[in-house]
């Protein structure tokens, strides 16, 4: 690992606790106490030490959370974090937890993106001027395509054409 690599692990661990003191406001506490595990675990790997000067705040948000899911789920929760590599916690905070806002099948459950290039696939263009269209590579026009095959149980491009010119 290299200097540059080293100093950006060392910040995860305030970046974490950082969403894991909002979490409470707009994410669930279980999240919040998978944050602070993580980021305790972390610490604890590269021996680093948090600011004395963010203490008080953060042994306050640690409780709130603890009361908020009871000892045994804050327990759970927090050994959840502890066993997050930095790359894992990374990825489960750019994930999120949240309820899931769409369906997962049907025409609603498709993202923007993958309305747009429905659209454009409608509009008779290939995936190459999809991706030009869109500034994304070809290779993503085909995984979007691929999930929007599969959210809408079509088996054609001139099946998803026909289907998107009709829904306009």
């Amino acid at each position: 690992m290299c200097a540059a690599e080293h100093q950006a692990n060392l910040a995860v661990p305030d970046i974490l606790e950082c969403l894991g003191r909002l979490a409470p406001d707009g994410r669930s506490h279980r999240d919040a106490a998978r944050f602070f595990g993580a980021a305790h675990e972390i610490r604890r790997r590269f021996g680093a030490a948090r600011f004395a000067v963010y203490d008080a705040d953060y042994e306050r948000t640690v409780a709130i959370t603890r009361d908020a899911l009871g000892q045994q789920a804050f327990d759970t929760a927090w050994a959840e974090g502890t066993g997050l590599t930095i790359d894992q916690a990374i990825a489960y905070v750019r994930r999120g937890r949240g309820e899931r806002k769409r369906p997962a099948s049907g025409w609603a459950s498709l993202t923007p993106t993958e309305r747009d290039v429905v659209r454009l696939v409608a509009d008779g263009l290939a995936n190459n001027e999809i991706a030009a269209r869109l500034f994304i590579s070809r290779r993503t026009v085909q995984t979007h395509l691929t999930h929007v095959y599969a959210k809408l149980g079509i088996n054609s491009r001139v099946q998803l054409a026909h289907e998107g010119a009709s829904r306009g």
